[in-house]
């Protein structure tokens, strides 16, 4: 017989070892569904519905309060926040959070230490206060008020509520405007509990900055894993 060109020498030929190849049997056991329902019959005609909102909606963020998470998330080369834990993808809702009281101490004093670690030598020279976002739709009791109250307490500064107002229900690109006299100290801390895409941060430096004053910026939650 003639060689195989297409064969290199010493190869070996795998002719004779597949035809001797015994490929095994997938026959399938017929499956008793005498126990399913079957499945109703679509109507093709029938008019479709919007599916709701919250159905929509990814699943709610969550934190786990891991130690060791504290991190800077820049929105742009000069403008840094400086945030203690991150979302994760086990823990406690965002919504189960805010809803328990013993939280608002408990981000208290976890922040304070953090700002006290970072500013501790310029937050004991003084002229020191704190801001938080505006209030939206929880005004009664607005979780970042309560916990920035509290801080402020903890760090022995100065907490001006209300500082800033907004009158738009979009949070990107919001125009933020002073509620109450602008705060007359020269280094500002601006607190937020959560962030996500830092909007409303962006809004609160873009309405402080004309005062020229030191920004620092801290969160308690950066809502992005």
């Amino acid at each position: 017989m003639e060689p195989n060109r297409s064969v290199r020498n010493g190869a070996i030929e795998l002719d004779e070892m597949l035809n001797d190849i015994e490929v095994p049997s997938l026959d399938v056991p017929d499956l008793d569904a005498s126990f399913a329902s079957p499945a109703p019959a679509k109507d093709l005609f029938a008019e479709k519905k919007r599916a709701a909102w919250k159905d929509v909606q990814q699943a709610e963020a969550r934190c786990d309060f891991a130690p060791n998470k504290v991190r800077i998330s820049y929105r742009n080369p000069a403008f840094g926040i400086i945030s203690l834990w991150k979302k994760s993808l086990y823990g406690r809702t965002l919504t189960d959070i805010k809803s328990n009281p013993d939280m608002v101490e408990f981000f208290a004093t976890n922040v304070a230490k953090l700002i006290g670690q970072i500013l501790g030598c310029s937050l004991a020279n003084g002229d020191w206060c704190l801001v938080t976002s505006p209030k939206r739709r929880h005004k009664v009791r607005n979780f970042a008020s309560l916990i920035s109250a509290r801080l402020a307490e903890l760090l022995g500064i100065p907490f001006y509520e209300d500082i800033a107002e907004c009158h738009s229900k979009h949070r990107v690109g919001a125009v933020f405007t002073f509620g109450a006299e602008p705060p007359k100290e020269n280094n500002i801390i601006v607190f937020d509990d959560f962030v996500t895409t830092g909007a409303t941060m962006i809004s609160m430096r873009n309405l402080l900055m004309p005062l020229q004053k030191n920004l620092v910026f801290f969160t308690a939650i950066s809502n992005k894993i």
